[in-house]
């Protein structure tokens, strides 16, 4: 795995999955790692700074009257119902503490359903910038995250899933997807493996 060849994708860090006050908050705490998945991932962000890596956010964000969403259902029919993810509203924002990071993480607009390379300009990007790995962390396992996983590795990128760094719905669902569907197309691995995998400074880890 090459540091310049190599992006971390970042699915989901926003306020209405993250903030206390987000519309979608007990989605994501029904898993027991919550806390930990966001502190694995700030000091994952925090030792890439320095280094060649790049690193991409993918806020999905939908008009007021959710529009694009023709017939939804299941998670995205939730989105519209409890009003999520709402054009201009807190909830769309990237949570404050990758927003102090803002100067080394590109934000990528443009995702409006669960595979964020699909209406966005991702994959124009990468080939852009020469990337072969695509490192994936965020919210939600089952859900965006392995849209976007799957999707990454039919345009033959070398696909890494961050087991401490991603969200179920619940512990069960997180183990099993990391256990029995990412190996299928994906490594699954740390952010502490991942690190000595790119010798990038793990000191007090």
């Amino acid at each position: 795995m090459n540091v310049a060849q190599t992006v971390l994708l970042l699915i989901g860090y926003q306020n209405d999955y993250f903030s206390p006050t987000g519309i979608l908050r007990n989605v994501v705490e029904e898993s027991a790692h919550h806390q930990t998945v966001l502190s694995n991932t700030l000091d994952l962000v925090q030792r890439l700074a320095p280094s060649p890596v790049r690193m991409v956010d993918t806020p999905i964000v939908f008009t007021d009257d959710y529009h694009e969403l023709v017939n939804p259902i299941g998670i995205l029919n939730t989105i519209k119902e409890l009003g999520a993810f709402k054009v201009g509203s807190d909830g769309v924002e990237t949570i404050p503490e990758l927003q102090a990071f803002a100067n080394r993480i590109t934000t990528i607009p443009g995702k409006r359903g669960l595979n964020a390379f699909s209406n966005t300009a991702l994959e124009t990007l990468f080939q852009q910038w020469g990337i072969s790995d695509i490192v994936i962390a965020g919210a939600i396992s089952s859900i965006c995250v392995d849209s976007t996983g799957r999707h990454a590795h039919s345009l033959d990128y070398r696909v890494t899933i961050l087991s401490d760094c991603t969200l179920g719905r619940s512990p069960v669902e997180q183990a099993f997807y990391c256990e029995q569907i990412f190996p299928l197309y994906a490594q699954t691995m740390t952010h502490h493996e991942l690190l000595q995998k790119l010798d990038i400074n793990t000191d007090s880890l």
